[in-house]
């Protein structure tokens, strides 16, 4: 009698690789060690090897959960996720200016730079300069994949 080919459900943990491109092709994250950035500014910090989530336990993008949903070890899918439904739309009300001096005298803002703000209530947020000049510095406090469509390559290594 032929064994059962075993399907990911709701509630099983999984393993599995993917590679998060965005329109353009650029990689912006993967988990295939072929793949996998060293570093070089695209966030993953480089690190290769399989990701392991509990499915529905909302961990990463509920979209890739449901996808996995169904699959087999081996099985390969590839979906987009909507800029919307991913880190949101750019918004250019979270672009501020400051003044220079608003920063201590120890720190040098440079375009590229990630600071964390807090407000009086404790909430704090990363920000990014986009912009600088003698007078003033420019902050995006949007996610730097906002307004980004999201396309995940998805292969399935096993299911724990």
């Amino acid at each position: 009698m032929a064994q059962a080919i075993k399907q990911v459900k709701h509630g099983d943990r999984v393993k599995f690789n993917f590679n998060g491109t965005l329109e353009d092709g650029t990689v912006f994250d993967s988990t295939f060690e072929s793949d996998a950035c060293e570093d070089d500014g695209c966030g993953c910090g480089g690190a290769g090897g399989p990701m392991e989530l509990e499915i529905g336990a909302e961990q990463f993008f509920p979209q890739i959960e449901a996808a996995l949903v169904g699959m087999s070890p081996g099985d390969k899918k590839t979906l987009t996720i909507a800029a919307d439904d991913a880190f949101g739309e750019y918004d250019e009300e979270m672009v501020s200016v400051v003044p220079r001096g608003q920063f201590p005298a120890d720190i040098n803002p440079a375009v590229g730079d990630d600071f964390e703000l807090v407000n009086d209530d404790g909430e704090s947020m990363v920000v990014t300069v986009i912009e600088v000049d003698d007078a003033e510095v420019t902050l995006d406090a949007n996610h730097p994949l906002a307004g980004e469509d999201l396309t995940f390559e998805l292969e399935l290594v096993e299911i724990i």
